[in-house]
């Protein structure tokens, strides 16, 4: 999928972290500062190997987010993290984590303070209908007058699908949206996936 989400970096600061604990340490005196940096972490075969899901958990709990990976050299691996964006829609993994999260008291108040602006904003449950793989009406109805693209785009896998009624769903303009539903049929009958 074509990832448009990190427009610039201008430079920013990285940080090596060794451990889970070392990251929330940072987040706890860090996480309110406006400019992201760059993560850098060791890959599996390294003693200092740090799982994705805890570099997710640990920035959600302070209303950050992870965006672009990058490989730094044959050891290490840079991961962008930056504070999450008001408006900024949530995936249903990030909203199980965070019901986890709260369960063992571990959200700062900096987080929450996300999660409520989110759940006012309508962020929070913005793409619960594409998580639940919906198809939207308007993209129906033009499957349905291509029965070969219906049938690719419902063989399609549900990460495939998931990524194109996002991608749809976060068009701006109503011709941008018509115009990717457009894409997708048009695709979907030559059994390629849109936005890809």
């Amino acid at each position: 999928m074509k990832n448009t989400r990190l427009k610039s970096t201008k430079n920013p600061e990285q940080i090596a972290i060794k451990t889970r604990s070392e990251l929330r340490q940072w987040l706890e005196i860090h996480h309110s500062q406006k400019q992201g940096v760059w993560l850098i972490t060791y890959k599996k075969t390294h003693e200092y190997y740090l799982p994705y899901d805890d570099i997710v958990e640990e920035c959600l709990c302070f209303g950050w987010i992870d965006s672009l990976p990058r490989k730094l050299d044959e050891q290490r691996t840079m991961l962008y993290i930056s504070p999450r964006k008001q408006g900024s829609n949530w995936s249903k993994a990030n909203k199980n984590r965070v019901i986890k999260l709260e369960e063992l008291g571990l959200i700062h108040q900096a987080g929450l303070t996300k999660i409520d602006q989110a759940k006012i904003d309508g962020s929070w449950s913005f793409l619960d209908d594409v998580e639940a793989l919906i198809i939207p009406d308007d993209l129906k109805l033009l499957l349905s007058e291509n029965k070969i693209a219906q049938k690719n785009f419902e063989d399609f896998p549900p990460s495939s699908k998931r990524g194109i009624l996002e991608w749809i769903k976060n068009a701006k303009r109503p011709e941008t949206r018509a115009k990717r539903i457009r894409e997708t049929v048009q695709k979907a009958e030559q059994g390629i996936k849109a936005n890809y």
